[in-house]
C-alpha cells in the first residue's frame, strides 16, 4: 500500500480512535458507532477510508460485519520509516538528488 494512502487515512482523529478501539478486538460497525457522537453513515465513511488503506479488514459473520486491524500494513509502514531513518551508505547512492 502506498504510504500516502495510509497517511491520509491516519490523518483523521476519528479514524485513529477507531484503530485504537480495534486494538482490543474485532467490532461491528454498530459497536464502533456507539463509541462516537457522530452519525452511523459518518462511521461507515471512516471505516471505508480505513479499508481502502488496508488498515482494517472486514469479515461477515451471519448478519454482522466485524472489523479488525490489519497489522501487516503497520509493519510495512514501520519498515518504510526505518528505511527513511537509515543513514545513507558511504557510496552516496542512498541520497536522493535535489531538484533545483
Amino acid at each position: 500500500m502506498p504510504p500516502n494512502v495510509v497517511f491520509k487515512a491516519l490523518s483523521d482523529a476519528t479514524r485513529r480512535e477507531i484503530l485504537q478501539l480495534l486494538r482490543e478486538g474485532d467490532l461491528t460497525a454498530g459497536e464502533i458507532a456507539e463509541q462516537f457522537d457522530i452519525t452511523r453513515p459518518s462511521v461507515s465513511h471512516h471505516l471505508n477510508v480505513l479499508k481502502q488503506a488496508n488498515l482494517v479488514q472486514d469479515v461477515r459473520a451471519g448478519q454482522n460485519i466485524y472489523y479488525s486491524l490489519n497489522t501487516t500494513v503497520f509493519q510495512e509502514l514501520i519498515g518504510w520509516f526505518y528505511r527513511i531513518m537509515q543513514a545513507p551508505d558511504q557510496s552516496g547512492r542512498g541520497k536522493p538528488k535535489r531538484k533545483e
